[in-house]
């Protein structure tokens, strides 16, 4: 079993930052990529950005130029830093990582989530 521990939600103004990370633990031979979720009331959970273990970065189309996603797999950790954030930035973030077993096999794990308030 693994286990993602998410850390460094809170409020903050419109325009400020904030730095999220997110801790895997537990059964992990390596893990395939790392990457961060959101779900604002009433809407549905959406991408915001991963990275493989390769370093290969996906980003959605309304945090590129704002968002950064890094990764350091040695400390099985995600790091997301958010800069120039608006209201709209408000929601529960979620970890997810894909990770291999030591059997081959892959399976998804999400964090309990860490809420971010944008509001003035």
């Amino acid at each position: 079993q693994v286990q993602l521990v998410e850390s460094g939600g809170g409020l903050v103004q419109p325009g400020g930052s904030l730095r999220l990370s997110c801790v895997a633990s537990g059964s992990i031979f390596s893990i395939n990529a790392m990457g961060w979720y959101r779900q604002a009331p009433g809407k549905q959970r959406e991408l915001v950005a991963t990275v493989t273990s390769g370093g290969s970065t996906v980003y959605a189309a309304s945090v590129k130029g704002r968002f950064t996603i890094s990764r350091d797999f040695a400390k099985n950790t995600v790091y997301l830093q958010m800069n120039s954030l608006k209201p709209e930035d408000t929601a529960a973030f979620y970890c997810n990582a894909v990770i291999r077993a030591i059997t081959g096999r892959q399976y998804n794990y999400w964090g309990q989530g860490t809420q971010v308030t944008v509001s003035s």
